[in-house]
Order: structure tokens, then C-alpha cells, then sequence
């Protein structure tokens, strides 16, 4: 199945998620790119040192797409001031908060703050179906939302979040202005989870998009080809035994 057949079939959408500005750049061209989004901790893999610079360095690179950029403060007001200013950044752009502080305590007021002062958020971080349903509380009769459920560190506890994120599904079908996100996938397949399962977005890291040329290939050539490719790494090594 080539490409670009199995990407345009899809109603999930994807969101690339890094903070390579010149990566950004690259996907922001490829139609089948619905959104970006990042995060401190992707910032700090990329050598970012200041974040009002890269954030409107991004948003410039990308106009007509959501861009998701997050608070990283950790007390509640404080979280409220940065999420007014990113938001008023561009009129595409959607604040992330997290479920929680770093504590542990609900940033719920945070939530409801902010979305009935008309910012859309995603809310992140998120793992359980009760924490989801805390949020909806929080933004109901607010801004559009979106909820990040981190589905790819559901399976590394040995979970399968397909029935997690199934059941956030079912609890957001009377709410259609909150999307659902599969946030931090470990593989390829994930997408066509996510889609399984009828989210409305996945979050997908650059590394894991450059891995899409793979979709739809013979598995004997990739066979092949993986075997090549060890030989000519030895090869390469100038192993002997």
C-alpha cells in the first residue's frame, strides 16, 4: 500500500510533535500534517534556550495549522499568566497544561480558568479515563478543547491502551468540542490503533515519521533488505573470529 494511499484513507489526524525547527519547516509541507506540537522536555532535546524566541519562531513557520505549546510553570497562577500570553501569540495556537503539578495536585481550576477565558487547551499528561472525565467538568461550557492521553507510556507499564483510550471515546461522544489525542506512540502501527479506535489525532515524534516511507512494503524485501544491511555493517566493522 503506498503511502500516500494509506495516509489520505485515515480519518485520524496527524500532528507532528518535535521542537527541530528546520524538521518543522520540512513537515510543515507535507499535506497529511494536520498540526505540530511540543513540549520543555523536546525543547531541551533540541538545544532550545529560549522559549518565547522558538515559539514564535515556530508559529511563523507554520500560520494555517494548531500548534500546541505548553506552560511550564508549576504553580497555578503562574500557569494561568503564561497560558494567556501563548495564547495570544497567534490565533492558531492551543495551550497545553498539565493534569496535574508536579505534586500530584489537580490543575483542574487552571482548566476551567482558562477555558471559559476562551483559550483552547490540551490538557496533558493524562494516563486514566478518570482523569479525563475530571477535565470535562472543568471545560465544560468553554473554549474547544483537546485531551492528550498518553497511550504509548500506557504500554510501556505492559498495558494495552487500546481499551483505555476506547473508553475515553465512549465518554467523550456527547462532547465534540474535545478531541481526542493518542499522545506519545511508539511505533507505526499506533496510528492505525488510534484509528482503530476513533481518535481524533496522534501525536507522532519526527524519527517516528520518517519510518512512514516503510508503510505498505513487501515484508520478504524488507527482510532482505534488513539482511544487507547486516552484512555490509560487518563488512564495514572489518569483523573477524
Amino acid at each position: 500500500m503506498p503511502e500516500s494511499v494509506a495516509l489520505s484513507s485515515l480519518k485520524v489526524k496527524i500532528f507532528a510533535d518535535g521542537a527541530d525547527l528546520e524538521g518543522i519547516r520540512r513537515l510543515a509541507a507535507l499535506p497529511y500534517i494536520s498540526g505540530f506540537t511540543t513540549n520543555p522536555t523536546l525543547m531541551r532535546k533540541s538545544g532550545i534556550d529560549n522559549y518565547e524566541r522558538f515559539a514564535r519562531a515556530l508559529l511563523e513557520v507554520v500560520r494555517d495549522r494548531p500548534v500546541s505549546l505548553e506552560v511550564f510553570a508549576d504553580e497555578p497562577a503562574e500557569m494561568v499568566r503564561q497560558g494567556k500570553k501563548i495564547h495570544g501569540w497567534a490565533p492558531n495556537v492551543n495551550v497545553k497544561i498539565p493534569v496535574t503539578d508536579t505534586a500530584g495536585q489537580s490543575m483542574g481550576e487552571v482548566i476551567r480558568e482558562l477555558s471559559a477565558s476562551g483559550v483552547t487547551v490540551n490538557v496533558t499528561a493524562m494516563m486514566t479515563k478518570a482523569q479525563v472525565e475530571r477535565v470535562l467538568g472543568c471545560i465544560a461550557g468553554g473554549a474547544p478543547a483537546f485531551v492528550s492521553v498518553f497511550a504509548g507510556r500506557i504500554a510501556d507499564t505492559g498495558v494495552d491502551p487500546e481499551p483505555v483510550m476506547r473508553s475515553v471515546m465512549d465518554s467523550l461522544r456527547t462532547r465534540p468540542e474535545v478531541k481526542l489525542i493518542w499522545a506519545s506512540p511508539r511505533e507505526v502501527l499506533n496510528i492505525f490503533q488510534a484509528e482503530r479506535v476513533g481518535c481524533d489525532i496522534i501525536t507522532v515524534a519526527h524519527d517516528l515519521l520518517a519510518k512512514l516511507g516503510a508503510l505498505g512494503k513487501d515484508l520478504d524485501q524488507f527482510s532482505l533488505e534488513t539482511v544487507r544491511m547486516f552484512r555490509e555493517d560487518a563488512v564495514k566493522t572489518g569483523f573477524s573470529i
